[in-house]
This record gives C-alpha cells, sequence and structure tokens, in this order.
C-alpha cells in the first residue's frame, strides 16, 4: 500500500513571508540586522572558499530577473531576484526573491525562503558592515538619498550597527520620505526630512544612495561631495543603471565585492575597466588597507553579490531551529525504490 504521507526526505524547511515576519519581530529587527552582518563578515572572511561568479541576468526593456548562485563546497546557495522599477506604479514590488540552500552532498535542498523582506534585510546589514570597516571614526549622521522601500533597513542597520543617531531624507517623490519619515518614528533615530539632496547631505559623514529608476542617473553631482565623507552607492544595480558623476568616482577609493560582477553593473562601469579598485574581503581580513585618513573618500559601489544571499539563507537556517517560524514543505519525490519514481506515480493514482 502507498503510502500518502510524504517521508522525512520529501520535506524541506520553508521559511514563508508572514513566518518571516513572524522571525523578525522574535528576535528584534536591529538585533537580526546585527545577526546578518556578522554572518555576512563571517563568510567574507572565508571568501577564497566559495565558486564565484557574476550573476545569471535576464534583461528586458521592463527590468531585469537574475539568479545568484555559490558555494562554500559543504552547501549550495541561490537566490532568485528580480527588479521592475515600473512595478511601484502598479502597486507592485520592485523587488521580489527567494532562495534556497542543499547539501552538496546529495543534492537534497534543506532550505527554501522567501527573500523579499531577507534581502532588504541583508542588502541593510552589508552596507553596515562595510561602513563598519570605511566610514569616519565616529560618524553620527546620514543622509539617506532615494526613500523607497530599503530606505528604513539602511537606516536602521547603520544605527544598529555604526551608531549612527540622526537619518537625512531625501526622495524626488515627498510622499516617499513622508513615508519613510513616519515608519523610523520612535526608532531613536533623529529624523530629517529634507527638500533636496544638496540639503540631506548637510552634515552627514555617511551618504547613501539607492535609487530605482533604469538608467544612468547623476543623483550626486561632483561639488555635493566635500573631503572624508563614506558614500555607499546602493542603487546601481545592473548595465545601464547609475548614480554617481564620473568625477566622484576619481576623486574616491572605490571598494566592492566582486570586481567581475561590479565593472558590469555597479558605479565602476562608467570608468576605464582596469580603474583600481579594492576587494572587501580584503579589507575585512586585512590584507588591504580601508580609511587611511580623515579627509579620503570612500566608496562601497555595491551591487549585491551572491555570497551575502548564501549568509542570510545560513543565518535564518541556524536561527529557525526549534522554533514555529517554518513549516515542511513536500518538495521532494522520495520513492521506496530510488529507480521507481513511474511506480510511485501509478500506485498514488485515485
Amino acid at each position: 500500500m502507498t503510502n500518502l504521507f510524504p517521508s522525512d526526505k520529501a520535506l524541506v524547511p520553508f521559511v514563508s513571508v508572514d513566518h518571516m515576519m513572524q522571525l523578525v519581530h522574535h528576535i528584534g529587527i536591529e538585533p537580526m540586522l546585527i545577526g546578518l552582518a556578522d554572518a555576512i563578515e563571517q563568510d567574507f572572511h572565508r571568501w577564497e572558499l566559495f565558486d564565484k561568479t557574476p550573476r545569471v541576468a535576464s534583461h528586458s526593456a521592463e527590468g531585469v530577473i537574475e539568479l545568484m548562485p555559490t558555494s562554500d563546497g559543504e552547501v549550495y546557495g541561490f537566490k532568485y531576484v528580480n527588479g521592475h522599477p515600473k512595478n511601484m506604479k502598479e502597486g507592485l514590488q520592485t523587488v521580489t526573491a527567494f532562495g534556497l540552500l542543499a547539501d552538496v552532498s546529495n543534492g537534497y535542498p534543506v532550505l527554501l525562503s522567501e527573500m523579499t523582506l531577507l534581502t532588504a534585510l541583508r542588502t541593510a546589514a552589508t552596507s553596515a558592515m562595510v561602513a563598519r570597516h570605511l566610514a569616519p571614526k565616529g560618524a553620527r549622521t546620514m543622509a539617506m538619498i532615494g526613500n523607497g522601500a530599503q530606505s528604513e533597513f539602511q537606516s536602521l542597520a547603520m544605527k544598529a550597527i555604526c551608531g549612527i543617531d540622526t537619518v537625512r531624507l531625501w526622495d524626488i517623490d515627498p510622499a516617499a520620505t513622508k513615508k519613510a519619515a513616519t515608519n523610523l518614528r520612535g526608532t531613536g533615530l533623529t529624523v530629517v526630512e529634507c527638500t533636496s539632496a544638496e540639503q540631506s547631505m548637510e552634515g552627514a559623514q555617511i551618504i547613501t544612495t539607492c535609487t530605482a529608476d533604469k538608467q544612468c542617473a547623476t543623483i550626486l553631482t561632483d561639488n555635493m561631495i566635500g573631503a572624508g565623507v563614506h558614500i555607499n552607492a546602493i542603487g546601481g544595480d545592473c548595465p545601464g543603471k547609475t548614480e554617481l558623476a564620473a568625477e566622484i568616482l576619481h576623486r574616491s577609493d572605490i571598494f566592492v565585492e566582486f570586481p567581475e560582477q561590479t565593472r558590469i553593473e555597479g558605479e565602476i562601469q562608467q570608468l576605464a575597466a582596469d580603474h583600481p579598485v579594492t576587494e572587501l574581503w580584503q579589507v575585512i581580513t586585512g590584507t588591504a588597507k580601508g580609511r587611511t585618513s580623515e579627509r579620503q573618500i570612500t566608496l562601497f559601489d555595491s551591487v549585491g553579490f551572491a555570497i551575502e544571499d548564501f549568509s542570510a539563507l545560513r543565518y535564518v537556517r541556524a536561527v529557525i531551529k526549534d522554533t514555529a517560524f517554518y513549516h515542511d514543505l513536500d518538495l521532494l519525490a522520495d520513492p521506496d525504490d530510488p529507480r521507481d519514481l513511474f511506480g510511485m506515480l501509478r500506485r498514488a493514482a485515485p
């Protein structure tokens, strides 16, 4: 008689959006951002163990759909993610995502998770982890240019991990700024709503740009950037999409995740292919220098890399153990005889 219930081998832990939200509230958003940042930094320390390849992208006039794979030799991971700036006007998310971890030894998945929320969290955690290494000591104020879905996460991560206490918000859409300011009320941050990009940078030691339009834009002009700041440029993430004037890049020391990907997708797509950049894993492991002077302009040309998603999924897999924040998904066929998949199907006939 056919067993109507899936075996343990067929079941894969699945973290839904609802479970992810419950998990964040259970841990606390700032402690979770700190935990994610620590997990990401741990994997940057073992960067050389990972498979590394630029993400596989399918571009269209409306946006991009990407797969981001990597492995540390024991666990394989990938993320599916899209970026469609027009979605906001249609009441849809600009970015949606899900991810998977699998056991390299047998190929069986060990975790499936939503990653729309988790990508927002890991992106912010990565930004703040990098700023912890590159931003001026004692930085307390951040300009947040682009007040969409990522802005609150970035602000709270910089507070929790880098110690900022003031965020100055600006967006081309005042409603987005109002939304971000409302959401950040009561978090312990001093929130200043600004009416121009220039105003948002008054007194800011960290400048974060996160805009969505799929175009080569100039969100920051050269005259806006003074000495000694750290720029966290996270909006440019595909060919033909940038946010900074090229002159800023020439004045900055540029730090990247994976040069082969960033030269295609990041701010440095505006520069010569041999323009010098420093890989972040080298700064984190102490084999390259980060901030070296008070007047230095440091630029994190962030495009997001698969290892950061791997780290986030690894973190989630660890923290959901012995909790109710996932359910088992009947995802894998598990016939009694591995050679008899058809027989399993036939015996399940009504």
